[in-house]
């Protein structure tokens, strides 16, 4: 028979159980992943949050990537078909729609009226969270592309390893039912100083950087996207010009659009668009959503 002590102190476990199960906070409800085509992982909370409007363009608005364009479709045609195809890599130049031939391939795929895919965005700071994220994707009967914007990682940082883990390693290895897509900067998604420098300061060379360059080594797709030449951008401020209905006098229009550029130091399609938005401005027109 417990002594009072004993008894005493398992009732006051038993009250200090009961009150933390008091202020825990519930359990998250199931996702309804027939709700919504695209959704944000929310790491924090652990659930997948529906995003009904989504800001993207139409694919046809994506100029001077026409190439990259059509690889990025038919690799995602065929992984909605339920095909082999590869994960991918978006990399190159700032502004010149990574992000949006991500989305809008997406939206393209849907719009052929087959079974939907659904695009889940996973924030940089979260990916150490993805085999938890993996770990629901999987028991869905839908198809996901996974989508990292703007991915890199920097010194001294480590969850390249749950990426290259959830990609391809591991003993169950990337479910079938999951694709990754990134964008970045970086072909390599590291820092080219910190990779010299491992290779400068290691008795082997080669085996130190091995591990760090591998990361890229898991997408399938290496697609290079590379700063527009001028007429290039000048063609990106047409179809926009289009597709919205602004009314301007051509030269008038390619003289204001080359001086933008030049105040911005850069051509880009981020470039044209902030163009648009500022000459459709001053014109008092909407944009289509």
């Amino acid at each position: 028979m417990p002594s009072p002590s004993l008894h005493a102190l398992s009732e006051k476990l038993d009250r200090l159980i009961e009150a933390v199960g008091r202020i825990a906070p519930p359990a998250p409800p199931p996702t309804d992943l027939d709700g919504a085509d695209c959704f944000v992982w929310s790491a924090e909370q652990g659930v997948l949050e529906p995003v009904h409007r989504i800001n993207r363009v139409e694919i046809g608005l994506i100029r001077g990537v026409d190439r990259v364009r059509d690889i990025l479709v038919d690799n995602t045609q065929r992984f909605a078909a339920g095909l082999p195809a590869n994960n991918v890599l978006l990399w190159g130049a700032r502004g010149m729609g990574k992000s949006s031939l991500v989305k809008a391939a997406h939206a393209t795929v849907n719009g052929e009226g087959k079974t939907p895919l659904k695009l889940v965005e996973i924030h940089r700071e979260d990916i150490d969270t993805l085999p938890r994220l993996m770990a629901i994707l999987k028991t869905s009967p839908h198809r996901f592309v996974l989508f990292c914007d703007d991915l890199s990682f920097d010194h001294d940082d480590t969850s390249y390893k749950s990426l290259k883990a959830a990609l391809e390693g591991g003993v169950e290895g990337r479910p079938a039912n999951v694709i990754f897509y990134a964008t970045s900067n970086r072909r390599h998604l590291l820092p080219r100083d910190m990779i010299d420098n491992e290779r400068s300061t290691a008795i082997n060379p080669s085996e130190a950087v091995e591990e760090k360059v591998s990361l890229s080594d898991r997408f399938g797709l290496w697609l290079g996207f590379h700063k527009c030449s001028q007429d290039e951008y000048l063609e990106m401020i047409d179809g926009y010009v289009g597709y919205h209905g602004l009314d301007m006098d051509p030269e008038t229009l390619r003289a204001e659009a080359l001086e933008w550029a030049t105040t911005r130091g850069s051509r880009s399609g981020r470039v044209a668009w902030q163009f648009i938005q500022d000459l459709a401005g001053r014109l008092g027109k909407p944009l289509k959503d």
